[in-house]
């Protein structure tokens, strides 16, 4: 309850729906001069980055509910790879050490920019399903939005810390052999994969932002555990 009350207050909000990580008053948020410092930015991103986790929890449940109804009831087994393999979570506080500020910041950018057309393409799905929840399409939406404004908030990140003008990437994996469905139960089972895996990825972004804020800004017992 209490989260359904949280995330009715973000989708209702009108700084919630409009905001990002890069809005500059009277600046061209694709420059480099945005005058928000790298504290502001990386303020907005973690608060960013806790939102889409919260209402990618909230689509998943949802998502549940829907298929309960359906009387489906699908499961996604332990152990599924949802992030680009290039992308692992630091198990020890001595790896977390070893890691660059660069390789979080990197890492961020790649896990952003992997599920913007997933996300994308379920909700453009979701409006083909019978009764979906309206609360579900709502929340799908807005995620896809927020996702490729978190995108924007980390290029401008990568621009201020590291001072690099441009991001050359390895491409993240293809999603076209994961997500591609010959039928309907296809579908519905890519959809629910695509939230369920981002859900799990999105926390992961929240939890990178938060120890590179702590670095940039703190500096001092920074850690994952």
């Amino acid at each position: 309850l209490i989260l359904q009350v949280c995330v009715a207050f973000v989708l209702c909000s009108p700084q919630a729906v409009t905001g990002s990580p890069v809005d500059c008053p009277n600046q061209d948020t694709a420059g480099t001069s945005c005058a928000i410092s790298v504290e502001k930015l990386l303020e907005r991103a973690v608060q960013h980055a806790e939102l889409i986790y919260r209402v990618s929890e909230e689509s998943k449940l949802l998502f549940d509910e829907m298929l309960i109804s359906y009387g489906m009831n699908l499961h996604i087994p332990e152990g599924t790879m949802c992030a680009p393999k290039t992308v692992t979570v630091p198990r020890s506080k001595s790896e977390i050490k070893q890691i660059s500020d660069k390789w979080i910041l990197h890492s961020l950018l790649i896990l952003a920019q992997f599920w913007i057309d997933p996300l994308v393409e379920v909700q453009a799905s979701l409006e083909n399903y019978e009764n979906a929840p309206s609360a579900l399409l709502t929340r799908s939406k807005w995620i896809s939005t927020k996702l490729m404004s978190l995108e924007q908030g980390i290029m401008v990140l990568i621009r201020q810390i590291l001072g690099e003008g441009s991001v050359t990437l390895e491409g993240p994996e293809e999603t076209s052999d994961r997500f591609v469905s010959s039928n309907i139960l296809e579908t519905v089972r890519r959809d629910y994969s695509v939230i369920y895996c981002f859900r799990k990825d999105a926390h992961k972004m929240q939890t990178f932002l938060k120890l590179l804020k702590c670095r940039q800004i703190e500096k001092e017992n920074c850690s994952l555990f």
